[in-house]
């Protein structure tokens, strides 16, 4: 009945050589008992592309999923396994030709191939998928080869699809895997498609970057563009993980873990910026030096193969806790993986033959491999933001909140920016120049200094009021305060809607946990805060942008008041994972902390100034 009606489940389907609950039948009692639970036993036929299979297993009715088995009706599927097994024979010809071709390179093969195949299939209505093409997976018993009839034409590993004239409209995919590999279709639309996402093609450039044509992950690039790339490119990079300390953010780095094509990008936990490149896992991506692969389905990257690649370097270090041989260029290193031997590797006094000298068994392949600045990847640190990065903004090294008698009167920042002249090579250095703005400076002047932000927002909820033509939107009550949010700065600055004068400064620190997070670059800022302690004498202590609100307390020398919980979310029916702020007021400041007393953001207020600076002499 739920195959009828088009029901849209999620079932799991495993191989018919599983045995578990699911896949044998149970009592009477056993089903009574599950169905009280909200899960009931089905065994029901079900037509997937014209070819007749039964289904066995159980039904979350309140999840909407199950998992079980498909089982073959043998009785009206006999053209079909006539067809099955001719294709099977040509199958295990051709897979046989190929591995007398290549055999030693069959183990590898055979893994990769095998992640490709994903276990889920999702039921449609019989009339809806009933077509030419068929969509059943048999799984060979005894054999390491397994015939899949679906949509794909694909080829695996060198081994070549060419089909008889009876299956020229079924389009056959022979595939090599070892026994028993769950073999499965995903059906979507009612039509069957393998997983066939190509492998990532990437060029390895030491001690700067990985990436193709289309985009490169620099070393020094900031956690936004790398994220940026990845938002872009998201039906070729998937399930992208987000690692970091939650207690301890500055204790870690932060990683963004490609899991599908075996990468990770490691950020320094304090400037943000791209500090290590690493491929864990060379399994699930093709590398390339100098245009030349060195690593992909059909070679393998060998101390042979390196050799080949790199040339000679240092001779490298083995850790015999890891079992891992450590290979070190300037800003890359390579790990191989010696689980075949049990003695430390001995070197020849002669080195003059380069890496292959080294007494190293014979197909020792590489496990991780690691881009990055300098001579050593435990000493190395993320290198300055490289100029194909800055993109035409400009972004804040520093910047230090000024004070007067009272509070905060300003800000005073120290910016760096690129040569954007009319080619490439105009003026291709960095610049590094000063501006200030403060309380009550115009909208005007803001601009002159800083440039255009990158957003507009407005605070009221009807943002498009200011927009309309009505008189009504002229009426100072009603005129909307509006923020310029420079986003690379890590900085807002809010505008008076009655006279265009800056009311309000708002300073992000980009902790990961945080509602905003990713949204603003970190703003390194200082605030000198005033100490109230006996014989402190008018003395004044920093708080940075790493600084801990216990730290902060402490150096006050007096209590603060009770916090004000802030709860962020997109809209009033939606809930924040990362949970609640504090606010504290302070100086004419308020601070956001985060549970794990570290700063989000802090929000300086001030009167307005009375008179304008002179701007001339900042001008570079």
């Amino acid at each position: 009945a739920f195959v009828a009606t088009g029901t849209n489940l999620s079932l799991q389907f495993f191989p018919a050589s599983w045995q578990g609950e699911q896949r044998q039948t149970p009592s009477r009692e056993y089903v009574d008992l599950e169905r009280e639970a909200g899960k009931v036993y089905l065994k029901a036929p079900m037509i997937l592309n014209g070819v007749c299979v039964i289904w066995k297993g159980w039904i979350d009715l309140h999840r909407l999923d199950g998992m079980g088995c498909l089982e073959f009706d043998e009785e009206r599927a006999q053209q079909e396994d006539a067809i099955a097994q001719q294709a099977f024979e040509e199958a295990r010809r051709r897979t046989r030709e190929f591995e007398d071709r290549d055999r030693s390179h069959r183990e590898e093969m055979e893994v990769r191939v095998s992640q490709l195949l994903a276990v889920t299939v999702a039921p449609v209505a019989p009339a809806a998928i009933a077509g030419p093409a068929a969509a059943a997976a048999r799984e060979v018993k005894g054999g390491e080869v397994c015939c899949c009839v679906g949509a794909s034409a694909a080829v695996r590993n060198g081994v070549e699809s060419r089909t008889s004239a009876g299956w020229r409209e079924r389009r056959v995919s022979i595939c090599v895997v070892s026994p028993g590999r769950v073999l499965s279709a995903l059906l979507q639309g009612g039509r069957p498609a393998l997983r066939t996402e190509p492998m990532l093609d990437l060029e390895v450039v030491p001690e700067r970057s990985l990436g193709n044509e289309q985009w490169e992950f620099t070393l020094g690039m900031p956690l936004a563009q790398a994220v940026a790339i990845l938002q872009k490119h998201c039906r070729i990079i998937k399930n992208v993980q987000v690692l970091y300390s939650e207690q301890s953010p500055l204790s870690h780095d932060l990683i963004l873990n490609l899991t599908q094509d075996g990468i990770k990008l490691l950020f320094d936990a304090f400037n943000q910026r791209l500090k290590v490149i690493e491929v864990y896992d060379l399994t699930k991506v093709k590398l390339k030096y100098c245009g030349v692969h060195f690593n992909s389905q059909a070679i393998a990257p060998t101390i042979e193969q390196i050799d080949q690649s790199f040339g000679a370097t240092h001779p490298g270090v083995y850790n015999s806790a890891e079992q891992l041989f450590h290979l070190n260029f300037r800003g890359l290193s390579f790990s191989f993986q010696l689980d075949s031997w049990t003695e430390a590797p001995k070197y020849e006094p002669n080195f003059a033959h380069g890496l292959a000298s080294l007494q190293i068994p014979h197909g020792a392949t590489v496990k991780r491999m690691y881009i990055y600045s300098g001579n050593s990847l435990q000493d190395t640190k993320a290198p300055v933001m490289p100029l194909s990065c800055f993109l035409g903004n400009v972004y804040a090294e520093s910047v230090d909140v000024l004070r007067d008698g009272t509070g905060p009167s300003g800000l005073r920042l120290r910016l760096l920016a690129a040569g954007c002249g009319p080619g490439v090579l105009a003026d291709a250095k960095m610049r590094v120049f000063e501006r200030s703005v403060y309380f009550g400076d115009s909208c005007q002047d803001v601009l002159s200094m800083l440039g255009s932000p990158h957003k507009v927002f407005y605070k009221s909820e009807d943002k498009m009021k200011i927009h309309s033509p009505s008189p009504h939107k002229q009426v100072p009550s009603k005129c909307n305060d509006y923020f310029f949010n420079y986003f690379t700065l890590g900085v807002d600055i809010l505008f008076d809607a009655n006279t265009h004068k800056v009311k309000k400064f708002v300073l992000h620190t980009n902790y990961p946990g945080h509602y905003n997070f990713n949204i603003y670059h970190r703003c390194e800022f200082k605030i000198p805060l005033a100490v109230k302690k006996e014989n402190a004498g008018g003395q004044t202590e920093t708080c940075t942008t790493y600084s801990k609100w216990d730290n902060i307390q402490e150096l006050l020398g007096h209590p603060v008041e009770k916090p004000v919980v802030l709860h962020r979310s997109s809209s009033p029916n939606n809930t924040n994972p990362f949970g609640s702020t504090f606010c504290f007021g302070l100086q004419r400041m308020i601070f956001e902390v985060m549970q794990n007393n570290h700063i989000a953001s802090v929000t300086l207020y001030g009167p307005p100034r009375p008179g304008a600076h002179l701007r001339t002499a900042e001008l570079p």
